[in-house]
């Protein structure tokens, strides 16, 4: 009997650094990418043959500038998304508290600003996807889905 193909799917990394009056650091997309004019977290997926937290620290320095310790990142949070074309993802996202340099627009064809906000009320124009993590990390979820036809966040 033949056996259904293995189920894969892309991998994304996003990280929230938190500042010590716990508000995080948002970026705003900008140009011809995916979410044009939304909010998230530093971040995005894996590269071939790279670990989740070397993905993670790679996605921070080239975004933001900033260069965080490994020893720095905690995992926070897994979810599981259902892109609006259908694609499956998983995300895995981690905070930290230290890093060393100021964050700064790395990517300007890629980002137009960087917001500091308070994830238990996150601004309205967050990407979707970006919104349910910070609804799940804000309550101390570990694990959600979300844009899946069975369910939203779980």
């Amino acid at each position: 009997m033949r056996q259904p193909p293995r189920y894969r799917l892309v991998v994304d990394v996003m990280v929230l650094m938190v500042r010590d009056d716990g508000r995080i650091l948002l970026l705003r997309r900008a140009g011809a990418v995916y979410a044009s004019g939304l909010l998230c977290p530093p971040g995005g997926h894996l590269e071939e043959h790279e670990s989740v937290t070397a993905g993670a620290l790679r996605e921070v320095t080239e975004e933001v500038g900033v260069t965080i310790a490994r020893r720095d990142l905690e995992f926070c949070h897994a979810i599981h998304h259902r892109s609006p074309e259908g694609e499956g993802r998983l995300g895995l996202v981690f905070t930290t508290q230290r890093w060393k340099g100021q964050p700064s627009i790395r990517e300007p064809d890629k980002c137009s600003a960087l917001i500091w906000a308070d994830p238990t009320r996150p601004p309205a124009d967050c990407v979707p996807y970006t919104a349910a993590v910070l609804q799940q990390y804000a309550g101390g979820g570990l694990l959600s889905e979300h844009g899946w036809p069975t369910g939203g966040a779980a």
